[in-house]
C-alpha cells in the first residue's frame, strides 16, 4: 500500500497526523500503565484496609486518561479519514477498537457467567 493520501483532493491541516500519532501513542502508554496498579489491586484484594484503597483507583484513573487520549486520537481520525496516509489510519483508531473489543468481551463474559 502506498503511504500516500487515499483522496488526494482532500488533505487535513497541517499537523493533524502528528496530532493523531502523539494522542495514540500516549493512550497506549496509560493503558500500559494502568496494568501494574490493576495487578496489585486484584492481589490485594483479600486485604483489609487503605491497602484495598490504592491499587483499584490509579489503575482507573490511567485507564480513564488513556480512553480520553484514544477518543482524543479517534475522532481526528475519523473526521479525516480519506486524507490521512493508511499508517496514520490504523495508529489513530486501533486504541479505541482495542479498549471497545476489550469492553465488549468483559461484557459477554460477565453476562454468560
Amino acid at each position: 500500500m502506498p503511504d500516500a493520501p487515499a483522496a488526494p483532493g482532500r488533505t487535513p491541516p497541517f499537523g493533524t497526523s502528528q496530532r493523531i500519532r502523539n494522542r495514540a501513542i500516549w493512550a497506549v502508554a496509560f493503558f500500559a500503565a494502568a496494568v501494574p496498579p490493576a495487578l496489585v489491586g486484584m492481589g490485594v484484594a483479600s486485604a483489609k484496609g487503605d491497602e484495598v484503597a490504592v491499587g483499584m483507583p490509579i489503575a482507573l484513573a490511567l485507564w480513564a486518561l488513556g480512553a480520553v487520549a484514544a477518543l482524543a486520537a479517534a475522532i481526528p481520525t475519523l473526521r479525516h479519514w480519506d486524507g490521512l496516509p493508511l499508517q496514520t489510519r490504523l495508529l489513530g483508531a486501533l486504541p479505541m477498537l482495542t479498549v471497545s473489543l476489550f469492553l465488549t468481551a468483559a461484557m459477554i463474559g460477565v453476562l454468560l457467567v
